[in-house]
C-alpha cells in the first residue's frame, strides 16, 4: 500500500521539482529577456500594413520574404521621424524590442526610420509624383505668372548659408528690391514642416501691413544628395507650394537635382542665383529699353505727323478753289431769282383762272337747287325724328339763353355805369386841365386870324388882333407903331383887375395847356 503514496522515480517523470511561475511573471521575464538581450537594434525590411490609431499612435509591420515584425511608434515620437513609413517602402528602422504580455506578442518600438538605399527613395519619389500628378497639381493651367517687377520678395531658406547671400547679391546687381527672409532648416527631420509653414505664413500676411505680404516667394537651397534634399520631396511641402496664392519659384539643389516642389511650383530655377535673375529684370537694361522705346515713339510720332501733313497737302491740291465751288450755285441762284417774278405772276394767273372756273359753276340757281335739296333731306330727317325731345332741348336751351341774356344785360348795365363814371371823371379832369379854367384865373389868349400870337413882334405886324378872356373876346386894331402897342397895353391895364393877380407864365408853349387853342399870358 505504501507504494501508492510514494513519488514516482525521477527517471519516469523528470522536472517535477521545477519552480512554478504565474502568467504575469513569465510575461515579465520574457519582456526583460528580450529587452536585455537585444537592446537597441536596427532592422531592415519592407513596410507592410500601416495603421494610425485615433490616439495618434502609429502601428505598422516590417517584413521580408519569410517573417513579419510588428512595429509601434508612439504619438510623441512621430514628429521626430525623418521618413514616415508608407506601405511598400523599404526602410531601416531603429528602436527596441519589447513584449506585450496581454496578447503574448512581441513588437518593436521604433523611434527612427530611414529609407534603405537610394533606389527605395527614388521609388517612393516616383510614387508620390504619380499621385500628385493624378490630382492635377502639375497641370500648366494652375501655374501663376510671375510679376514683372515685384516690390517685395519672400525667400524661404537657411539664413546662415551661402544661398541667401547669392540671392541678395544678384538682386542688388540687377534691380534692388525689398527682401523678407523666413529662416528654415533645409535638411533633416524638421525641414519639410518648417518649409511648409513658411510658405503658408507668407500667404497669410496682410498686404500693406506692418510686415507686408511679398509679391513673389523663392524657396531655395544649395546642392546635396537625395537624402539631403528629401525634405523638399515630402508631400506636405508639395501641397503647400501648390496651394500658395503668391507666385512661387523653386530653386532647390543644382540644375541636375529634381524635387517634387519643382513640379508644383509656378517656375523652376536651376540654381538660387538663377531664381534671383528670374525674379527681377536688369535695371540698366530696362532703363535702356525705356529710352529706346521713347526715342522710337518720338521718331514714329514725328514721321506720322509728317506723312499726314504731306497727305493733307496732296489732297488740298486736288480740291478746287472755293470760288470755283460757288460759281455754279451762284449762277443757278441768279437764274432762279430772274425767273421768280414771272413764275409768281404765272402762278397767280393760273390760280385766278382756277378760281374763275370754280366760280362759274356757283350760280344762284345751282345754289338754290343745292339748298332746296339739302332742305328736303332735312325735312325727311326731321319727319323721322321725334320732335318732343327736341322741343324739350329747345326749351331748356331757351331758358339757358334767357338766363345768359339777363346776365349779359346786367353786366352791360354795370359796365355802362362804370364807363359813365369814368367819363365823368375824365371830363372833370379835362375841365381842370382846359385853358378855359386858366382864363378864369386872369389869363388871355391873343389870336391873329386862326394863328396864335406868342411874341410882341408878331403883334406889331398884325392888322388886327383878337383877345379872348374868360367872359368873351375883344378886337384890337393896332397901327403898327410903338405908341399903338402901348395903347394896347394901357387899354389892357384899364380892364378890371381880377380878384387875384395873375402871374405871367414864362415862355408858354402853344398847345401845351389848351390843346393848341391859344397862348396864355
Amino acid at each position: 500500500m505504501s507504494d501508492l503514496f510514494d513519488d514516482p522515480a525521477p527517471s519516469d517523470r523528470p522536472g517535477q521539482n521545477a519552480p512554478e511561475f504565474t502568467v504575469s511573471e513569465i510575461s515579465g521575464e520574457v519582456k526583460r529577456t528580450l529587452e536585455g538581450t537585444f537592446g537597441r537594434i536596427r532592422v531592415k525590411g519592407e513596410v507592410g500594413r500601416v495603421f494610425k490609431a485615433r490616439s495618434g499612435h502609429l502601428y505598422y509591420d516590417i517584413k521580408d520574404d519569410r517573417s513579419v515584425l510588428a512595429c509601434t511608434t508612439w504619438k510623441g515620437q512621430i514628429s521626430s521621424l525623418s521618413v514616415v513609413p508608407e506601405e511598400g517602402l523599404e526602410v531601416v528602422v531603429t528602436g527596441r524590442l519589447t513584449a506585450f504580455g496581454g496578447q503574448s506578442k512581441y513588437n518593436m518600438n521604433v523611434d527612427e526610420v530611414a529609407v534603405a538605399g537610394q533606389g527605395a527613395l527614388m521609388a517612393l519619389l516616383e510614387k508620390r509624383k504619380k499621385q500628385l500628378e493624378a490630382e492635377g497639381l502639375f497641370a500648366p493651367e494652375r501655374k501663376k505668372p510671375l510679376p514683372y517687377l515685384p516690390q517685395i520678395i519672400g525667400v524661404v531658406t537657411s539664413p546662415s548659408g551661402a544661398v541667401i547671400r547669392d540671392i541678395l547679391h544678384r538682386l542688388r546687381d540687377r534691380f534692388p528690391r525689398k527682401v523678407l527672409v523666413w529662416p528654415v532648416a533645409v535638411q533633416g527631420a524638421n525641414c519639410a514642416a518648417e518649409v511648409a509653414r513658411a510658405i503658408d505664413g507668407f500667404n497669410q500676411l496682410t498686404p500693406g501691413g506692418a510686415l507686408p505680404r511679398p509679391d513673389l516667394i523663392i524657396v531655395a537651397r544649395g546642392g546635396g544628395s537625395i537624402e539631403d534634399l528629401w525634405g523638399f520631396n515630402e508631400e506636405i511641402v508639395a501641397r503647400a507650394a501648390a496651394g500658395s496664392q503668391i507666385p512661387l519659384i523653386s530653386a532647390v539643389g543644382h540644375e541636375t537635382d529634381t524635387t517634387l516642389i519643382d513640379f508644383v511650383s509656378d517656375r523652376r530655377a536651376p540654381t538660387p542665383t538663377a531664381a534671383a535673375e528670374l525674379a527681377v529684370p536688369v535695371r540698366l537694361e530696362l532703363l535702356g529699353w525705356v529710352e529706346q522705346q521713347g526715342a522710337r515713339l518720338t521718331r514714329g510720332a514725328g514721321q506720322a505727323v509728317q506723312i499726314r501733313r504731306q497727305r493733307l497737302n496732296d489732297l488740298s491740291r486736288a480740291l478746287p478753289k472755293p470760288d470755283t465751288l460757288l460759281e455754279t450755285p451762284r449762277q443757278r441762284l441768279d437764274q432762279v431769282s430772274y425767273r421768280l417774278p414771272d413764275a409768281l405772276i404765272r402762278g397767280v394767273d393760273r390760280r385766278r383762272l382756277k378760281l374763275s372756273e370754280a366760280a362759274a359753276s356757283l350760280r344762284p340757281a345751282t345754289l338754290r337747287q343745292l339748298v332746296q335739296g339739302r332742305r328736303d333731306g332735312l325735312k325727311n330727317l326731321s319727319s323721322r325724328l321725334s320732335l318732343r325731345p327736341i322741343e324739350r332741348e329747345v326749351a331748356r336751351q331757351g331758358d339757358r339763353l334767357t338766363q345768359l341774356a339777363q346776365r349779359m344785360n346786367a353786366l352791360q348795365s354795370q359796365r355802362l355805369q362804370q364807363a359813365r363814371r369814368g367819363l365823368d371823371a375824365t371830363g372833370r379832369q379835362l375841365e381842370i386841365l382846359s385853358y378855359k379854367a386858366t382864363l378864369d384865373r386872369g389869363y388871355a389868349v391873343v389870336r391873329h386870324g386862326s394863328d396864335v400870337v406868342t411874341r410882341a413882334a408878331g403883334a406889331r405886324g398884325a392888322d388886327h388882333l383878337r383877345i379872348e378872356f374868360a367872359d368873351g373876346e375883344i378886337a384890337v386894331h393896332p397901327d403898327g407903331s410903338d405908341a399903338g402897342a402901348k395903347t394896347v397895353r394901357q387899354s389892357t391895364a384899364q380892364t378890371p383887375a381880377p380878384s387875384k393877380p395873375a402871374a405871367r407864365k414864362p415862355k408858354a408853349d402853344p398847345g401845351q395847356d389848351d390843346g393848341g387853342q391859344g397862348t396864355l399870358f
